[in-house]
């Protein structure tokens, strides 16, 4: 796939590229240290169409889908990886349970508020006693007349405290079920962001509901079908962390090739040194084949096919293989690499989230070698 054929992708890649340079890098280190995303930047990439990339215009979306939007995050994530996380956490998993699974009055009348950025999504899954083992939700929703009362708690949920709308999963009388909630209703509790890491300017909370009532009309698809809806949400979201890999891994290469032609020791650059040579080649080698991977996965997303194995894979691949991307810029880089006063460091830490969250290394083992077993290890990609 040669990206560079199509006019319009490449126009949107400029443009990205140019409202990251302007935006959000000289602001990057603030966003991390400050450990938040100023507002105006938000309703600034809104207006720029940058929170609807992924969806159809008839729901006020850009048009761009799949890999309009792996572009678009790839540019994001070059500046900022905290702002390519609330990007994606709004796009591809929060808005996005609402486009795969809701009816079409739940989507016209909520959808144009979220793809324009007037209002921003999260994704509501993950609790105290159910990370990757989705099925053990405890959070509940009754219903009562014509509304569900919801009780529980959620943690570790990116855009928490910033979110208007919550793609809730809870667990009713048929089984798991997804519930489009108001984040300001009576009953929500958002408690304080969490320290992390790294991606620290994207704000996570943890969320409680003590009685909350939610109008049954704002069930997304049926009750018993959440958890389908919130895996193929899912699929869709590992995109984004392979968007989020090959951006940051691209940036990092960009870094450490000019630090090598800039820093001087024993007489001559170290770009002259073998062993500094042999590093930029190998980051150039993992980046080549995360954005392979990426972009073939996107477009059998695009054609409406079946990907779940291969955004597994990609998952798999990228989230690993930008740790080791990093680990090198950082060694070229040496001191500096370790100072705070090079991004070097920050995408360092960003780049350990993509390992964990959208599910863990680990699981996409899991989801990998159970598509082995049951077809005979025959290679159906």
């Amino acid at each position: 796939m040669n990206l560079n054929q199509n006019p319009e992708l490449v126009e949107l890649r400029k443009a990205v590229r140019e409202f990251t340079n302007k935006e959000i890098k000289p602001i990057a280190r603030q966003i991390d240290e400050s450990g938040e995303i100023p507002k105006e930047l938000i309703k600034k990439m809104g207006e720029q169409g940058l929170l609807g990339l992924y969806f159809p215009e008839e729901y006020g979306g850009s048009g761009f889908g799949k890999i309009g939007y792996c572009i678009a995050l790839e540019e994001i994530t070059r500046g900022s990886g905290s702002v390519a996380t609330m990007v994606g956490a709004h796009q591809s998993i929060g808005t996005n349970a609402l486009f795969i699974g809701g009816s079409e009055d739940l989507k016209k009348k909520y959808m144009p508020a979220l793809t324009s950025g007037k209002k921003i999504a999260a994704f509501a899954l993950t609790e105290p006693e159910a990370g990757s083992d989705v099925m053990s939700i405890r959070t509940t929703a009754k219903l009562e007349g014509d509304h569900y009362i919801v009780n529980g708690t959620k943690m570790w949920i990116t855009n928490g405290e910033i979110a208007d709308y919550l793609s809730l999963f809870v667990k009713t009388e048929k089984g798991i079920a997804c519930l489009f909630v108001d984040a300001k209703s009576e009953g929500i509790t958002v408690h304080p962001r969490e320290k992390k890491l790294g991606i620290r300017g994207s704000v996570t909370n943890m969320i409680s509901f003590d009685n909350v009532k939610v109008p049954k009309e704002n069930l997304i698809g049926q009750e018993g079908r959440g958890f389908i809806i919130a895996m193929k949400t899912l699929e869709g979201g590992r995109l984004t962390i392979g968007a989020c890999s090959v951006g940051a891994g691209k940036e990092l290469l960009e870094l450490s090739a000019n630090y090598a032609l800039q820093r001087k020791q024993f007489g001559k650059t170290i770009s002259n040194y073998q062993a500094i040579q042999f590093m930029l080649a190998e980051m150039k080698v993992e980046i080549y084949a995360m954005e392979s991977m990426l972009y073939r996965v996107a477009a059998k997303f695009e054609e409406g096919l079946d990907a779940t194995e291969e955004a597994s894979l990609l998952k798999l691949f990228s989230s690993e293989s930008i740790c080791k991307v990093a680990d090198l810029a950082l060694q070229i880089h040496g001191g500096m690499g370790f100072s705070a006063e090079l991004p070097i460091e920050r995408f360092y830490r960003d780049a350990r989230i993509l390992r964990i969250f959208e599910g863990t290394s680990e699981i996409q083992k899991s989801l990998i070698a159970h598509r082995i077993i049951k077809n005979k290890g025959v290679w159906n990609l």
